[in-house]
């Protein structure tokens, strides 16, 4: 049974959630804290699966408790639920926490949310994928470049030509972002020639992607015995997917942590073929006798697949939990509640597309989970209208 600890000054509140979650009782071990410090004394007594806590409370509000929890218990999960719209207190919150929920927040969206973070912490925390990625070795760590854009885009004071300085000390990223601005993956009327006008135009998020993309395929070379072309492959169909990602009816709110996760959302695979060659070597000739995917061949010869490798590896990097968790999902979307076009859906959605370009239709088993998420009739749509015209304009 999953526990979950509400944290909140005002014992009214709590009361109210626990009356609005009376009928999860069965399922959760539901425990009440009136604010950050008993909260505290209750994750010394027994570990918590998912801490939920309110923002704005006098002496420890919910940015400095999950800070604490964060260092003290990492393997909870941390949502803060708020109603204030205080920036520099989001900016604070950002770090530590997992999810934001809106306060008041309804039963239906809380309990999804917590189903959401609980079946990501089983996913990551399955025994199969700690034995494959523990014998992986040191996975490394991201480069001084993404790591100074990261505190560079979350300074209120900086500017573009902070972040064009950033990113002008590393040549091989600089010319990365000038080929990118000026393919026709963003169809600009005129070429951009500076990295100024490019940060300008793409703004300082987009960047942050790109060369948190770049620093990704750069960290992992991939061994002799793996063709080059593969990673080359790797590349190009993230890119793809990208594009095909950004034209699906995504709420705004989730389009930057879906265009990284659909980015991202193979670097499994890259770990794989880097670090552990004869497993991946193994799937291929595995995928290839028994015709089917990469992904089902991983399950059988590894018991996990890259979806929950590269997850376990950008959940250490601290990469946003939302793209975290459409990359762990993104060839099983109905493990977790659907939403409608929520950013694992949509990665799926995306993959699957680029995947399908001169197949004559989707498969029994992709044509049954779209069923479940209601789609099939509007993706068989998008495949047969978006998928050409978002193909041709990924960037080469």
């Amino acid at each position: 049974m999953k526990r979950i600890l509400f944290v909140d000054d005002e014992s009214k509140i709590l009361d109210g959630i626990r009356r609005m979650l009376h009928s999860d009782r069965t399922r959760w071990d539901m425990q009440f804290a009136v604010g950050g410090e008993a909260a505290l004394k209750a994750c010394e007594a027994g570990s918590f699966d998912v801490v939920i806590s309110d923002m704005r409370m006098p002496g420890m509000d919910g940015a400095a408790l999950l800070s604490e929890i964060r260092d003290r218990f990492p393997a909870s999960a941390r949502i803060i639920l708020s109603g204030q719209s205080d920036p520099e207190a989001a900016s604070r919150a950002i770090p530590v926490a997992h999810r934001f929920l809106a306060k008041p927040c309804n039963a239906i969206e809380l309990q999804s949310t917590i189903d959401r973070v609980c079946a990501l912490q089983e996913v990551l925390g399955r025994p199969e994928l700690r034995q494959v990625v523990g014998a992986v070795g040191e996975l490394p760590s991201l480069s001084g470049t993404y790591i100074s854009l990261t505190k560079a885009v979350s300074d209120e004071s900086s500017t573009i030509e902070n972040v064009a300085h950033i990113v002008e000390r590393d040549i091989a990223m600089s010319a990365k972002i000038l080929q990118l601005v000026n393919s026709a993956f963003f169809g600009l009327a005129q070429k951009v020639t500076n990295l100024r006008a490019a940060v300008s135009y793409l703004g300082m998020d987009t960047i942050r992607n790109l060369v948190l993309v770049a620093d990704t395929f750069k960290a992992f070379v991939p061994d002799r015995r793996i063709h080059p072309g593969v990673m080359e492959g790797m590349a190009e169909h993230a890119q793809r997917v990208a594009v095909i990602a950004a034209e699906l009816p995504v709420a705004k709110n989730l389009r930057d942590a879906t265009i990284i996760a659909a980015l991202l959302h193979d670097v499994g695979k890259l770990i794989l073929a880097s670090r552990l060659p004869e497993q991946f070597c193994a799937v291929q000739q595995f995928a290839d006798e028994k015709h089917c995917d990469f992904f089902e061949a991983e399950e059988q010869v590894l018991g996990t697949s890259h979806a929950e490798i590269g997850a376990y590896l950008l959940g250490l990097w601290g990469i946003p939990h939302l793209a975290v968790e459409a990359i762990a999902h993104h060839h099983h979307p109905t493990r977790i509640p659907y939403s409608g076009w929520d950013s694992a859906v949509a990665v799926y959605v995306a993959d699957l597309l680029d995947g399908c370009v001169n197949a004559p239709s989707f498969r029994d088993s992709d044509k049954e989970t779209l069923a479940t998420l209601g789609l099939l009739t509007e993706v068989e749509g998008l495949r047969q209208s978006m998928l050409p015209k978002a193909v041709l304009e990924s960037p080469q």
